[in-house]
């Protein structure tokens, strides 16, 4: 028997004999009971951002650093972008006069485009919300219904499995910050098509759907797309290892949808292709370091989980954003017990195989324990150098055994389940066993180590009146910049909040995003590369102190000025503001005006002479 044949399937979903004959597909009819288990994870992701939902003012979910802000801008930039029918994949209001490459940055257009009224009509912060919330709760309804409808045969084991998948550690870590990276909502169904296709049904539907499918999926997130393509892989190798005998009937509907589904995702994908790889501002590779996981971030609990251990966590984490890994060790050891009893199963074996290995995958290059090396390689060095792998983070492969472990603890219950069923009746004066309590009690002592707590939002800093109340207009000549001072990038980005507040209607020089190192070097990094001017900034804020100012200082200035066709800078009361001040006092000869809560140098007659 296979799973990829349809009267097949009962494999999947019954360890033991079964007193009746198994049901044909769907085993699991639509009914309320679907609506509620929906609603259910819906209304629990709504208590997770309860404080934003509270506060959608001034809430600032605080474990995003920078990145609230960035999101922001990029759904408040395409919503101008669809309003005015303008290319959503560039904007030059960061980085001026270069711009930004939107579709080479996690802009999200998928979720930006479509909701784009809501941005317009209520701000970005409303659509930062709803992006988050309804990323979660439809991953976990995603990965129930396909698990309810192809995997199991009962909605409990289903919902305990798309509980598992939406809202686990590592989810509830890239919810402070990355909606592209909670949204998995699309990518159970990407599989399903994949799993259609080798079954031979409906070859050109589903490779219809498989193209559009994809297509969308790129438009959510690339990166999110390569994991969970890297585990299917893995997971499908295993499985026509088990079965070969299955291959040379897949082939043929394979090729032909799987063709089809190239040539539809392709018209639909390839000018913005096109663009975030060959476009303005693209860029060839984000080198990251070697950032894989700790072998002790397994085993230990998230920041935002009932045990979590904030501390433990951050000794193990790049930051509070990046726990992609930290299940627990009482659910590593439940994945190991439940790998051994299921392992005759192929598919939950072939399931328990690309768990495992991309968690392997996932610790690097070479394997570290508690910041000691090994000297075990991983296997990630075959991998490092590739073609949109040397950009990937790879303590985020971890997250590809997030569905894995939904799946089998579906597998598992739903085993338990149908095994109670078959329980012999008890003999009079005696209880039957009650062994779905039982490993329900399990399952919950496991898995509530882990469930998340509420994210953590504080109030944001205040938007200064000069921008606020559009003071900024007087200053600002027709196509001229706003400069902060410093310089917006990865650690300064409430000038993007600011711009937004002003209604996107200046631009800025540098900024906060990704793009190429400099002219003629495509190497990504984040943020601009950088004039002397923002450099000499850079140093004030490194040392608080003022810095010395030549006269060669002072005609760089000009000329970076101009280059950015500045008209005003602009500083708020801050850390080292007096340094600040005074070192630009020095390279413009002429002393800050305060104006509506910040200081301000007009320079607009400085960059109109030429």
């Amino acid at each position: 028997m296979s799973l990829f044949q349809p009267e097949a399937r009962t494999e999947l979903i019954s360890a033991v004999p079964q007193p009746t004959a198994p049901a044909t597909e769907p085993r699991v009819r639509p009914s309320w009971a679907d609506a509620g288990i929906i609603a259910a994870y819906l209304a629990f992701a709504f208590v997770l951002f309860g404080g934003l939902w509270a506060d959608l003012g001034t809430g600032y979910l605080w474990n995003s650093a920078s990145d609230q802000n960035l999101w922001e801008w990029f759904f408040d930039v395409t919503a101008k972008s669809v309003l005015h029918l303008q290319n959503p994949l560039t904007s030059g209001l960061q980085n001026y006069p270069l711009g930004v490459n939107m579709m080479a940055n996690t802009a999200m257009l998928g979720v930006g485009v479509p909701l784009a009224p809501i941005t317009l009509a209520f701000g970005p912060t409303v659509t930062w919300a709803i992006a988050l919330t309804g990323s979660l709760a439809g991953t976990a309804a995603a990965w129930y219904w396909v698990f309810s409808r192809h995997l199991v045969r009962r909605r409990a084991p289903a919902a305990i499995g798309g509980a598992v998948a939406g809202f686990a550690p590592s989810m509830i870590s890239h919810a402070n910050a990355h909606p592209n990276f909670v949204a998995w909502f699309v990518l159970p169904f990407l599989a399903l098509k994949v799993i259609h296709l080798a079954q031979g049904r409906k070859v050109v539907r589903n490779g219809i759907w498989l193209g559009v499918l994809t297509a969308y999926q790129i438009f959510l997130g690339e990166e999110p797309l390569l994991i969970f393509a890297l585990g299917f892989v893995i997971f499908s190798v295993a499985y026509v290892l088990s079965r070969p005998r299955e291959i040379k009937a897949m082939v043929r509907p394979l090729l032909l949808g799987g063709g089809l589904a190239v040539v539809v995702a392709g018209v639909l994908v390839v000018y913005p292709l096109w663009w975030q790889f060959f476009g303005p501002q693209s860029y060839s590779g984000l080198e990251h370091g070697q950032v894989g996981n700790d072998l002790a971030a397994f085993t230990r609990f998230a920041t935002q989980s009932i045990a979590g251990q904030p501390a433990e966590a951050a000794d193990v984490s790049m930051n509070r954003t990046e726990e992609n890994a930290f299940f627990g060790w009482p659910l590593i050891v439940l994945m190991v017990v439940v790998t051994v009893w299921l392992w005759r199963e192929v598919v939950a074996r072939s399931i328990a195989v690309s768990m495992f290995l991309m968690a392997w995958l996932s610790m690097g290059v070479e394997i570290v324990v508690v910041h000691k090396n090994s000297d075990v390689p991983g296997p990630w060095e075959l991998l490092a150098n590739l073609p949109l792998f040397e950009s990937l983070l790879e303590s985020r492969l971890a997250m590809a055994c997030v569905p894995a472990i939904g799946a089998l603890l579906a597998i598992a219950t739903d085993r338990v389940f149908a095994t109670a069923e078959t329980l012999p009746e008890p003999e009079p004066g005696k209880h039957r066993l009650p062994l779905r309590l039982l490993w329900l009690g399990a399952v919950i002592a496991v898995v509530l180590p882990i469930a998340p707590t509420q994210l953590i939002v504080k109030d944001r800093p205040p938007t200064p009146a000069f921008f606020a109340d559009g003071t900024w207009r007087t200053y600002v000549a027709p196509g001229g910049t706003v400069v902060p001072v410093p310089l917006p990038g990865s650690g300064e980005s409430e000038p993007l909040h600011w711009q937004m507040a002003a209604g996107l209607d200046y631009a800025m020089p540098e900024g906060y995003f990704v793009g190429p190192s400099g002219p003629g070097d495509k190497r990504g990094r984040y943020g601009s590369f950088q004039v002397p001017t923002s450099t000499m900034l850079d140093r004030v804020r490194d040392t608080g102190e003022v810095q010395a100012v030549t006269d060669a200082d002072r005609d760089q200035t000009i000329k970076d000025l101009r280059y950015w066709n500045a008209s005003v800078l602009v500083l708020i009361p801050r850390d080292h503001a007096d340094a600040y001040r005074a070192t630009v006092d020095l390279l413009l000869r002429k002393p800050a005006q305060f104006v509506d809560g910040v200081w301000i140098w007009d320079v607009r007659a400085v960059t109109a002479r030429r």
